[in-house]
């Protein structure tokens, strides 16, 4: 390969990664509707992962996705106990290597990520990243 070549290999990629990073700034921490679950899991599949974390129907949960040396985990945790105290909702935060088979019934691609489980134990909101406090506290009245 040419030095021009190679140049054009590394400025491609270099825009590549620019790119995704905007994307992913972007999108951390925004608090979405959940409208969108894992292609194959059923509503009915999604309660019955829900159940199995250990979520109980008949009060709102955070339910927060975390793994072992995630740094925006810690971040994630504060907020949503800090959020839990405020407005008196249930917090549980999942180890997600020690539930693979909930994790990906639930369609949980990375950490952290918390879902907001309404007292019908639906999820009604998806925040991949650390949550923004404000955001969560929106979508959780």
């Amino acid at each position: 390969m040419s030095p021009a070549g190679g140049a054009l290999v590394a400025l491609l990629a270099l825009l590549a990664a620019a790119l995704t990073g905007l994307y992913r700034r972007r999108r951390d921490g925004r608090v979405l509707p959940s409208g969108r679950a894992s292609a194959d899991a059923a509503p009915s599949q999604q309660s019955q992962a829900l159940v199995a974390l250990g979520v109980s129907p008949g009060r709102t949960t955070l339910v927060q996705f975390s793994s072992a040396f995630c740094a925006p985990c810690r971040v994630a945790r504060r907020v949503c106990a800090d959020v839990a105290a405020a407005m008196d909702v249930a917090h549980l935060e999942v180890d997600a290597e020690s539930h693979l088979d909930e994790v990906r019934r639930l369609g949980i691609w990375r950490t952290p990520t918390v879902l907001v489980v309404d007292p019908a134990g639906r999820v009604t909101h998806r925040v991949t990243g650390p949550p923004a406090r404000a955001e969560l506290l929106a979508a959780i009245a």
